[in-house]
């Protein structure tokens, strides 16, 4: 079986996901939350410059790559319409994969419960709108 990728979905999936962390996490919505809770300091997060986001770009396209490969197969094996087969599929690999490696790594930090919400929600919110665009995108 040849695997069909939409190489633009991916893209714009990746990019998407600079979308959602912008309006996360600026102050208004919910980056003063984050900031206090985690213990942040805005100057050193300022000093690190572009780096974080050379960073974030780049396993975000791993991360949309993998799920436009995942999502490829579940419609495949499901045969429902590609845009439900990609829902579930960042749904399932933000569960499986995601969601319960930041809370398994952030239990053993110590980290507040209310900071792992706010992490493992953002990366929900990420996962379906990637999905959301490879979907709607199909191959």
């Amino acid at each position: 079986m040849e695997i069909q990728i939409n190489y633009l979905a991916v893209v714009l999936a990746t990019l998407s996901t600079m979308v959602v962390g912008s309006v996360w996490y600026t102050p208004k919505v919910f980056g003063a939350a984050w900031i206090r809770m985690a213990k942040l300091n805005q100057k050193e997060l300022e000093k690190n410059g572009m780096k974080p986001i050379f960073v974030t770009l780049l396993v975000s396209l791993l991360t949309a790559y993998v799920l436009a490969h995942a999502a490829y197969l579940s419609n495949q094996f499901f045969q429902h319409s590609f845009l439900q087969d990609s829902l579930m599929t960042a749904f399932w690999a933000w569960l499986g994969f995601t969601a319960s490696r930041i809370i398994t790594h952030d239990a053993f930090e110590g980290r507040r419960k209310k900071l792992t919400l706010l992490t493992i929600s953002h990366e929900l919110v990420t996962f379906m709108v990637m999905g959301l665009i490879i979907g709607l995108m199909g191959v």
